[in-house]
């Protein structure tokens, strides 16, 4: 899989739009807090791989 996850990635391995939504935002929020202004931005919805498995706590594969 890519280093970069959208949210019809997320829809494709089986979440709900809502919560694909909801977990696009929990990454930009966590990265943002990390240090990285670029994904303080509505128009980002692609978000690094590694961010979403520690937000759902499983491996994408």
């Amino acid at each position: 899989m890519k280093n970069k996850v959208s949210k019809t990635d997320l829809e494709k391995l089986g979440f709900k739009t809502h919560q694909a939504v909801t977990i696009i935002r929990q990454v930009k929020l966590m990265m943002v807090t990390k240090g990285y202004p670029y994904y303080n931005n509505k128009r980002v919805g692609v978000v690094p791989r590694n961010v979403v498995e520690e937000i759902i706590g499983i491996p994408l594969d």
